[in-house]
């Protein structure tokens, strides 16, 4: 990410297709909030929900199109 692609105080949605243990969401996040940006949620196409992805990213909503119970 360009050190400049965010401004401080600007809200960010940051969108996936996979979410697995939520550990390159939670990467991400931690970029935007560097740069002074606000996480606001996370979208992901699909998520492996026995995998406690969310978690890593509480307390930030977490919004998925297709939940699979399995790991």
């Amino acid at each position: 990410m360009h050190k400049d692609s965010i401004k401080p105080g600007e809200k960010v949605l940051i969108v996936d297709d996979l979410m697995a243990t939520g550990g390159t969401a939670k990467a991400m996040a931690q970029l935007v909030e560097k740069l002074g940006g606000e996480v606001v949620g996370v979208l992901v196409l699909m998520e492996l929900k026995g995998l406690k992805g969310r978690d890593a990213l509480a307390p930030v909503p977490v919004f998925s199109a297709i939940s699979y119970e399995g790991n």
